[in-house]
């Protein structure tokens, strides 16, 4: 589903915005840290089965963190960067689309950013809700 978001209904949005990328970011070091349990495995010279079955798990960890991430992004958000904890909200200002920004740890929706400029081009909202479609 596609939408434009107003300032208010990102904010309204926000709350399960930030739970659903928490459990991403969860899933996210669920396969970072089966990838180190795979490596230390390897060189420490475990069975086939038993690296076989780390493998599995591994395959099992990615495939959990892709369906988080297609939870995420199904609230209408764009994922820039789990790591960096950066996420873009669609938005159209002055009937120029541009993104509505957010970063983790970040409260409430108080930057945007032109399409083609990233985290770097942020800028402050100094507009009215009503110039944001």
């Amino acid at each position: 589903m596609f939408s434009y978001f107003t300032k208010n209904e990102a904010n309204h949005a926000l709350p399960d915005v930030i739970k659903k990328f928490e459990f991403t970011l969860a899933k996210q070091n669920e396969v970072s840290k089966i990838e180190q349990e795979l490596q230390m495995g390897l060189s420490a010279a475990n069975t086939f089965k038993e690296s076989v079955l780390l493998k599995q798990k591994l395959n099992s960890a990615i495939i959990k963190f892709y369906e988080a991430i297609e939870i995420l992004e199904n609230t209408g958000v764009v994922v820039k960067g789990i790591e960096q904890g950066l996420l873009d909200f669609p938005s159209k200002r002055f009937d120029e689309e541009v993104w509505l920004c957010w970063k983790y740890g970040e409260t409430e929706i108080k930057f945007w950013h032109e399409k083609d400029s990233g985290f770097m081009g942020r800028k402050p909202i100094e507009v009215s809700d009503e110039s944001l479609i």
